[in-house]
């Protein structure tokens, strides 16, 4: 246990005090029939004479967040889930014990309060408190007002204490709420029903990335935390349901950054009998819908950027970003020794299991282009070896597959769904052969899965898009973890 601080002990050595007057120091049920934003509506536009005619009577409940004494009269801020009110006690109003128990208020105690709406001298709407009560003694004081808590890292350890004090904060998880409701009613207006599957997989699949692994006791074998959800939700269009979509946690055992969370969220969404155009306009308009309804703007400030959602998405050819950046086009019928040679000669850095056409190319994008995309672009016509679940192109080293990317990150993921069972096991194979040169991101064979290709999956399109990164964006946040209430933290 840490040693307790001076004011950690002062507010202890008052839970006696409390237990004399025959109060609770922890609290008890209390019904509210307003808030702090409610009273601000009703105040707003009156006069102190108006006010006092209306006689507004309400009951809240919240935390001092500031406390201001003055004798016989004390000013309080409560703060509530819709913000802060100025409460205005009186000794000669509320009667001597009630002050008295006020006077063992400290900053973060949770307290109720009931009174009369009022404007005082200054133009504050203000409860004229005429019933207080405590309810629960915070043990711990609040950081410091101006200051709160400086160490960033802090910030997200505690983020129960950040919320308190850090407006910015309240403000991003509340946005974030509103954005997942967005996304769920434009999915729904569209026809699509929102799935849940499995976190628990017994076959990694559905995307490149270093699983999680565990061990379930009675079946006695290992499982992976899922990657993707997208093999779960094409068995469904299996199954006769043509617009589906799941919002759900994935998880990677991978690196930690500005961008990346082990565990995220996204969104996947399969629409049968489309393609990636249909998947490339369903991404522009949700990304419109969202930034309407939550920022009220297309125009969205990024840190000193300004994206627009306004124009139309770029689209081009991964093959031609490339060809701007460096001069090579490798729609040229190179050779795979060739393809290597360029790699070598600009620095692109290939693993063992990398040493195909395919990843050359990737690897150009990746070094030469993905950082200059500023505006909402979208990248398509990824090669093969990178893509073993979209259908292949008319030039068969491509796919039907496009990435968005905004300011040189990926926000979605999607492809013209390969459907045909005998491709789908080559690229399977190749997964396998990939995974024994080193490839520690390379996809197991999914053998029921295969099966029910085998049935008949309908002609469709299908995307991934992070919400994470879609609330960073919305909310001008340049960190994944200013948007992820409890991102994961190295220990202290």
């Amino acid at each position: 246990m840490e040693e307790l601080q001076e004011q950690q002990l002062v507010r202890r050595a008052k839970l006696a005090k409390y237990q004399e007057l025959g109060i609770d120091p922890f609290g008890h049920k209390f019904i509210t029939t307003s808030d702090s934003e409610i009273i601000k509506i009703l105040g707003a536009n009156k006069t102190a004479s108006e006010l006092e005619e209306a006689n507004l009577i309400v009951t809240i409940a919240g935390r001092i967040v500031s406390i201001r004494r003055m004798g016989k009269a004390s000013f309080f801020h409560l703060k509530d889930g819709k913000g802060t009110i100025q409460c205005y006690l009186k000794k000669d109003v509320v009667g001597e014990e009630v002050y008295a128990l006020f006077d063992l208020a400290d900053l973060g105690d949770i307290v109720g309060a009931t009174g009369r709406v009022m404007l005082t001298h200054s133009g504050e709407i203000t409860l004229r408190v005429e019933k207080y009560e405590h309810l629960v003694k915070a043990l711990r004081p609040l950081p410091e007002k101006f200051h709160g808590l400086v160490d960033v890292e802090e910030r997200y350890r505690r983020r129960y204490v950040d919320l308190i004090v850090n407006e910015d904060a309240r403000r991003i998880a509340m946005a974030r709420a509103k954005i997942i409701r967005a996304i769920q009613s434009f999915m729904d207006n569209r026809g699509f029903t929102e799935f849940e599957t499995s976190m628990l997989q017994p076959t990694l699949g559905g995307a490149a990335a270093r699983p999680f692994v565990t061990h379930h006791n009675a079946l006695d074998r290992d499982f992976y935390l899922r990657i993707a959800t997208e093999l779960p939700l094409k068995r469904l269009l299996v199954g006769g349901i043509e617009r589906v979509y799941e919002i759900g946690r994935l998880f990677r055992n991978e690196g930690i950054d500005t961008r990346h969370n082990p565990e995220f969220t996204t969104i996947e969404a399969y629409q049968a009998y489309g393609d990636i155009e249909d998947m490339a306009e369903l991404a522009e308009s949700l990304f419109r819908e969202v930034a309407l309804k939550v920022s009220g703007t297309l125009q969205l400030p990024w840190g000193e950027k300004i994206i627009n959602l306004e124009t139309p998405f770029r689209k081009v050819h991964m093959v031609r970003l490339i060809k701007e950046a460096t001069g090579i086009d490798f729609f040229e019928n190179y050779t795979l020794e060739q393809a290597l040679a360029f790699a070598k000669q600009h620095n692109v850095h290939l693993e063992k299991h990398q040493q195909t056409y395919g990843h050359v190319i990737n690897g150009f994008f990746e070094e030469f282009c993905e950082k200059k995309l500023e505006q909402p672009t979208f990248v398509y016509g990824h090669p093969i070896e990178i893509s073993p679940l979209a259908k292949k192109s008319n030039d068969e080293r491509f796919t039907e597959r496009f990435e968005l990317f905004i300011d040189g990150s990926e926000y979605a993921n999607a492809f013209t769904e390969l459907n045909n069972p005998l491709d789908q096991i080559e690229r399977f194979e190749a997964q396998v052969r990939a995974k024994a040169l080193g490839d520690q991101e390379a996809s197991d064979v999914d053998v029921d899965f295969l099966e029910a290709l085998e049935y008949g999956m309908p002609p469709a399109g299908g995307i991934g898009v992070g919400i994470d990164r879609l609330v960073m964006l919305m909310t001008n946040s340049q960190s994944i973890r200013e948007v992820i209430l409890f991102p994961l933290l190295r220990d202290r």
